[in-house]
């Protein structure tokens, strides 16, 4: 199979004119409507962030919960780190990704309150897709979105947590000269979503982002998701610094007890 041939224009506009989401609300819907004014075609790919999917789904908590929120969302503690107003915790979500805090923000919601991820992005992507196929009669893709930072990266970016309808990652097979690349695969998905976060920005209150000009990454909707590309196998730090520093007391101690049977044998 010969690699997807680049395009030579990429656009991204703002959706503008989507208003507070709350718990219940037709989330899919209303980004059909948002977007009809752009006149979507096939190959367009619509980006939501996760905030306004998990307002439409009711992940909404006391802020005074967040804490409990993190452990229930959490399925292993990689690494913590005291600061003066409490502790940072970056885990395992139930969903695969790492990241700070289980991904519990407090941001872009009504005060008092915080937000979790979504149950399932992917299925929340789907069903978006599903809804902007329908009405438009062409074949969108869905990207929902969501920031995290990066090991040994100062900063953040967005990443996709949801797809459908999109291939989120694109091996190449050759390079410009035709030496064959073994392990080079795009991560298509995060790059849209970081181009994204470029137009939608932090503070605009824009929470969708149409992308036009990469048709050739939109596929069906069985296509696989988000959840593709988070590295379940041959993670080369898989052991986050808590659980690293633990598995070495205990094997310390397994070594000292060892030696001392030994001796004591001698």
């Amino acid at each position: 199979m010969s690699d997807p041939a680049p395009t030579a224009d990429l656009e991204l506009r703002a959706v503008r004119g989507i208003g507070e989401i709350r718990p219940g609300d037709d989330l899919p819907a209303i980004v059909a409507d948002a977007v009809a004014p752009l006149t979507p075609v096939d190959g367009d790919i619509v980006v939501v962030t996760s905030k306004v999917v998990s307002k439409a789904e009711g992940r909404i908590r006391p802020a005074a919960e967040r804490e409990q929120a993190i452990t229930e969302e959490s399925v292993r503690l990689v690494a913590s780190r005291a600061f003066p107003g409490g502790i940072t915790r970056i885990v395992e979500h139930r969903t695969g990704l790492v990241l700070a805090a289980a991904g519990v923000d407090a941001s872009n919601t009504d005060d008092g309150t915080i937000l979790l991820l979504p149950l399932d992005s992917d299925a929340s992507a789907r069903a978006i897709a599903e809804r902007l196929r329908s009405r438009f009669g062409a074949a969108i893709g869905v990207i929902v979105s969501d920031t995290l930072g990066r090991a040994w990266r100062m900063g953040q970016t967005d990443v996709a947590i949801g797809a459908a309808g999109i291939r989120v990652l694109e091996p190449v097979s050759t390079d410009a000269n035709g030496r064959p690349l073994l392990v080079t695969a795009p991560a298509i998905a995060d790059e849209i979503a970081g181009a994204a976060e470029l137009v939608a920005g932090k503070a605009d209150g824009v929470p969708v982002v149409l992308v036009r000009g990469l048709g050739r990454h939109v596929a069906g909707l069985d296509e696989p998701g988000a959840t593709r590309l988070v590295r379940r196998e041959g993670d080369m730090f898989h052991l986050g610094s808590d659980e690293a520093y633990r598995a070495g007391r205990e094997a310390g101690r397994i070594d000292a007890l060892a030696e001392a049977g030994a001796s004591h044998a001698g």
